[in-house]
C-alpha cells in the first residue's frame, strides 16, 4: 500500500447520545466520580416553593462563585432575622416574599464592585423533581436576561454544564398543574 501525502479534516458532528455511551465508544478517560454528576444546561427552569416562586429561568454559571435571586423592595425586620422583598414571576407579576436571614456577604459583581448582601436558606426544584437546599443572595436582576443565577458553590461536586445546551433537566411542562 502506497502512502499518500495529504491531510486530514475533521468536521464536528453533533448527536443525542448519553455521555456515559461516548466516552464508552470514544475511549476517553474517565473517573468514577465523573460519570455520576448531573448534567446541565446553561440554563434550567428552577422553583423556590418555600417562597412561592413557581418555575422561572435560572442561568447556570459556574464563573459565579454565589448563587442570587432577584429581589426588590429589601427590607430587613427590626430584629434582622427576617427579610421581607418582592420579586418577579415570568410573567413579571410582583411576589411578595419573605424568608429567614442565613447571614449577610460581601459579594463583588462582574463590574468589580462589592456590596454587602442578605443570604437565604431555601429549597430549590429544578424541572424533572430534583431538589436540595441553596443559600441565595439576594440582588436586583431587573437588567439581567435571567432572574436567578445558579453558581457553583451550589453545583459543586454534583453537576456538570454543558454550555451549549439548554434545560437539560426538563422543560416547563414539569411544573404545569396537573
Amino acid at each position: 500500500m502506497k502512502h499518500q501525502q495529504g491531510t486530514w479534516q475533521a468536521t464536528r458532528v453533533f448527536r443525542k447520545a448519553a455521555s456515559a455511551n461516548i466516552v464508552e465508544e470514544l475511549a476517553l478517560p474517565t473517573t468514577h466520580k465523573a460519570s455520576t454528576r448531573i448534567l446541565l444546561g446553561r440554563h434550567e427552569w428552577v422553583a423556590f416553593h418555600g417562597l412561592s416562586i413557581a418555575a422561572i429561568i435560572a442561568k447556570v454559571d459556574s464563573g459565579a462563585r454565589t448563587s442570587t435571586l432577584h429581589a426588590e423592595n429589601i427590607h430587613l425586620a427590626d430584629d434582622g432575622q427576617t427579610v421581607h422583598f418582592d420579586t418577579r414571576s415570568r410573567e413579571n407579576q410582583l411576589i411578595n416574599c419573605t424568608a429567614s436571614v442565613s447571614h449577610h456577604k460581601n459579594i463583588k459583581n462582574s463590574t468589580g464592585l462589592s456590596r454587602t448582601r442578605v443570604v437565604i436558606k431555601t429549597i430549590v426544584t429544578f424541572a424533572g423533581g430534583l431538589q436540595f437546599p441553596i443559600e441565595l443572595t439576594l440582588a436586583n436582576r431587573s437588567k439581567m436576561k435571567c432572574p436567578v443565577l445558579i453558581g457553583r458553590r451550589a453545583m459543586s461536586g454534583y453537576f456538570m454544564i454543558d454550555p451549549q445546551s439548554d434545560y437539560l433537566l426538563g422543560d416547563l411542562t414539569y411544573f404545569s398543574p396537573s
